[in-house]
């Protein structure tokens, strides 16, 4: 009898084995190829009548959560947004209808406990019914990403806060935006209406602008140029501009002009704190294509942003046979006009750089994730992703960007408390054409203390309305990065 008992359980084991495989197989190894097909609709369902994990700011507020549904709801769970919309691009959201985006999406197996080390740590939960979920922490502080948004308020544009050594979002707001629980109803006809409606909307609420639309950067990236400038031994501190209110590029009898029609010249710190246009396209010139879009190159512009969240854009500058045919062009270039284009998220890198030592970190959102049981299931190590300028060159703009707080286009309206000192370029990015009416981007990025950096922001202001078109990029943007840098340094 005994013999008989242990042949049988034998052959149970031998079955809990081959059923074990086969489910890994089918749900680890054939996953990929099963979600894609579109005949099956059960995973999708499953995902709506099972929980699903929490995302959680680095303080500790949940941003994302499941609740029970109501009864009589088409689904056991409800995704839900306790925020709104104040972490709309972070989150993203999660529907039945129409998909997910953002932590939702990148991370949609954790927060379901799909991966293959919940699955095996999980392996009771066939038996007991266990919430195998898991979380995910983001790399948001809360109190710095409600500073972004009361500072921005209405006004159309994008604030992003980054941690220059390590590369982590500290906050990331773009207006217009959306309340993320609107589009998660499960009424399909209801979400149909709220979709089409937001993507009617101007301002394109539905992107994170923040990191998925580029714009003209206009005297922010003169970063970039004195970048190249100075590491291909072109200019130095005793480099000198003649005093000029225009200048005439080869190839053209349209002259450039300083903002204004300012006359402007001096040496490097002058021309930079007061932010002069020829110099910088006189620059560009000298430089030559070839040199002018390997720098771009260095800066990572022209690749698609390696930020950890779905669908990031690329900034633009041109290409070396473009400018070889169009030199005035790679001069306004030079200064942020024409067709160059850079993604907010993009420029708070490019000040970044400066403020680690000429060494740009991969920007990532995911701190780490989580098992049920609270057991780390990945933490996210920073990553360098370019070196765009020596560590000399990074020094020397630390010292002119200082210089634009202390006594340039920044001086009037980037304070920090407790004399702080920070670092900073303006930038006023003219999308009007001669004798039509003003319209501009106003721009700042910045880090802070100068002496030894913790956070790197951009502000982005687009010249919808006549009160951004008529200002300045040190007027506007830069009391909106003051007041978030100091919540950011007080932390």
């Amino acid at each position: 009898m005994n013999r008989r008992i242990g042949k049988l359980a034998l052959a149970f084991f031998a079955l809990y084995v081959v059923l074990f495989a086969q489910l890994n197989l089918i749900q680890v190894g054939r996953k990929s190829t099963l979600d894609g097909d579109t005949r099956n609709t059960r995973q999708t369902v499953k995902n709506f009548n099972d929980p699903r994990g929490d995302i959680v700011t680095s303080d500790g507020v949940v941003i994302a959560t499941s609740l029970r549904s109501e009864p009589g709801d088409r689904f056991d769970w409800q995704r839900t947004y306790p925020h709104d919309d104040t972490y709309s691009a972070i989150t993203g959201y999660f529907t039945f209808d129409f998909g997910a985006t953002g932590v939702e999406k990148v991370e949609n197996d954790v927060l379901a406990g799909r991966t293959a080390a919940q699955q095996i740590s999980g392996l009771g939960a066939l038996f007991s019914g266990r919430d195998v979920t898991g979380d995910v922490e983001v790399t948001i502080d809360s109190h710095i990403q409600e500073a972004a948004k009361a500072a921005l308020g209405d006004r159309e544009g994008s604030v992003v806060v980054l941690e220059p050594a390590t590369g982590a979002v500290k906050a990331m707001y773009s207006w217009p935006t959306f309340d993320t629980n609107l589009v998660a109803t499960h009424d399909a006809d209801e979400a149909q209406a709220i979709f089409e409606y937001l993507d009617a909307t101007p301002g394109k609420p539905l992107l994170a602008n923040a990191y998925q639309e580029r714009y003209m950067p206009g005297s922010t990236f003169k970063i970039v140029t004195t970048a190249a400038a100075l590491d291909a031994g072109l200019i130095d501190d005793t480099t000198i501009w003649a005093e000029e209110s225009e200048f005439l590029p080869p190839q053209t009898i349209d002259p450039i002009q300083n903002y204004g029609g300012k006359v402007c010249g001096g040496d490097l710190t002058e021309v930079f704190r007061r932010s002069c246009n020829t110099p910088f396209a006189r620059t560009a010139i000298a430089l030559g294509p070839d040199a002018m879009v390997e720098a771009a190159v260095r800066f990572g512009i022209g690749d698609t942003l390696p930020i950890d969240l779905p669908s990031p854009a690329a900034s633009y500058f041109g290409d070396v046979d473009y400018f070889e045919q169009n030199l005035p062009l790679l001069g306004i270039g030079g200064f942020g006009q024409g067709n160059t284009s850079m993604v907010p998220l993009h420029m708070a890198m490019v000040a970044a750089s400066v403020a680690n030592g000429g060494v740009m970190m991969r920007p990532h959102v995911v701190a780490a994730t989580f098992d049920q049981d609270g057991r780390t299931l990945r933490r996210t190590a920073p990553t360098p992703w370019r070196t765009p300028m020596t560590a000399s060159t990074a020094d020397r703009l630390t010292k002119l960007m200082v210089e634009v707080v202390n006594n340039g286009t920044a001086s009037c309206c980037l304070r920090l408390s407790n004399g702080v000192q920070a670092a900073a370029k303006t930038g006023t990015a003219q999308l009007n054409m001669a004798g039509e009416p003003e319209r501009s981007h106003a721009w700042i990025v910045a880090f802070a203390p100068a002496e030894a950096p913790r956070y790197a922001i951009v502000v982005m202001l687009k010249g919808t309305t006549a009160e951004i078109s008529e200002g300045t990029g040190g007027t506007l943007a830069g009391p909106i990065a003051s007041r978030v840098l100091d919540v950011a340094l007080g932390r």
